[in-house]
């Protein structure tokens, strides 16, 4: 019987796009699959959590859930991102939940308390513990970077730097000044599907004819040259295509645009689980944190240029951008959700690309490179 990380089972998955078969349905159900994505895949690289705008001020915090992991991300008294696991080093509970603005981190349980340094600044009742050491006893620090206004969290040590997990990434979108811009809109949701079938559905424009009838036009990017950790397209336009089609009035394109960035629109899978859109007048991007084989939380957050917030008319255009996204957004939720269901069935079986899920191809064989048992990336 074949083992489900021997790659004599994904030999079909390896093979050029239109000659390759997706991967089994057990990909997407299996907890054994799923508990190895974590281990050599999200516990790994580097992970999108948030924008860095979304903690702008001293003591504003942010506490997720990757991998299993809980994790905080803050700025601290001198304005610089700190990352932290968010476990108190006493008897491990959980410091802090959801956002807010803190002086100070406090145990719900016991009451140690640390700053925003990390250190340990007050625990009280452990005047008799032997040998008890305070500065031995702080938040125990995470690796954080910064990229074009995002921020990410790494949990293993060494490894690579943000800018070698990017590759080449940036030199397509360096002109759009991401860092520049600001996050206005966001959403969460919960998602009962597998964190694939969320990045594999933004990596392909086969759906759009059918689940966003109606909500969007229809798209054929071309793929792009890519190394590093991501995979992409492109697709050139006229206008707006970021705001629901009926919109009578749109933004302008944005001033600093240059190549096929002032041409048309960025689509880009960014390993492990983040989908970024890059396009004239705007950005939205997308963090899928699995939670169960068949459970994603997807968060999403819709950016403007800060100058073209400062425009008179942007209150009144900007509902059109964001009725876009809230609906587009749902459709593919339950578009996905039904797949899953489908996968979970004892029926299911492994299927064929059409030209148009190149991107599909692309993040499915970056993921078999790094979870299975021989030949692949650590």
């Amino acid at each position: 019987m074949t083992q489900p990380f021997d790659p004599a089972r994904y030999e079909r998955v390896r093979l050029p796009l239109l000659e390759a078969e997706t991967l089994p349905p057990a990909c997407y159900t299996d907890p054994a699959f799923f508990a190895r994505e974590m281990d050599r895949i999200f516990r790994v690289h580097w992970n999108l959590v948030c924008r860095a705008d979304e903690i702008p001020e001293p003591g504003n915090y942010l506490a997720v859930d990757l991998a299993g992991i809980p994790a905080i991300v803050l700025r601290d008294d001198d304005r610089t991102l700190r990352a932290f696991a968010n476990t108190c080093r006493h008897r491990g509970s959980r410091l802090l939940s959801g956002s807010g603005t803190a002086k100070a981190i406090s145990c719900p349980y016991h009451g140690w308390s640390y700053a925003l340094d990390g250190k340990l600044i007050a625990a009280a009742g452990m005047e008799e513990t032997k040998n008890f050491d305070p500065t031995e006893f702080g938040l125990i620090p995470l690796s954080l970077a910064e990229w074009a206004g995002f921020v990410f969290l790494k949990f293993g040590a060494g490894g690579e730097e943000i800018d070698e997990h990017l590759g080449n990434l940036s030199g397509y979108l360096e002109s759009h000044e991401a860092e520049r811009m600001v996050c206005l809109h966001r959403r969460t949701y919960d998602v009962a599907c597998n964190w694939k079938l969320c990045l594999e559905n933004q990596r392909e424009s086969y759906h759009v004819a059918v689940v966003h009838r109606g909500t969007l036009k229809d798209q054929l990017p071309e793929q792009l040259e890519a190394f590093g950790n991501w995979s992409g397209s492109w697709f050139r336009h006229e206008g707006s295509i970021a705001a629901r089609l009926d919109a009578e009035k749109t933004l302008p394109p944005i001033p600093t645009l240059e190549g096929r960035a002032a041409e048309g629109t960025y689509f880009i899978g960014l390993y492990p689980a983040s989908f970024l859109v890059f396009t004239l007048d705007c950005m939205w991007w997308m963090s899928f944190r699995p939670i169960a084989p068949d459970r994603t939380q997807a968060v999403t957050g819709l950016c403007f240029p800060e100058t073209a917030t400062r425009r008179p008319d942007f209150a009144s255009v900007l509902p059109d951008y964001i009725a876009r996204t809230d609906t587009s957004h749902p459709e593919d939720n339950r578009a996905t959700e039904m797949q899953q269901r489908g996968l979970a069935s004892p029926h299911a079986r492994a299927g064929r690309f059409s030209r148009r899920e190149a991107g599909v191809h692309a993040v499915d064989n970056w993921i078999l490179d790094r979870v299975l048992d021989t030949g692949g990336k650590d």
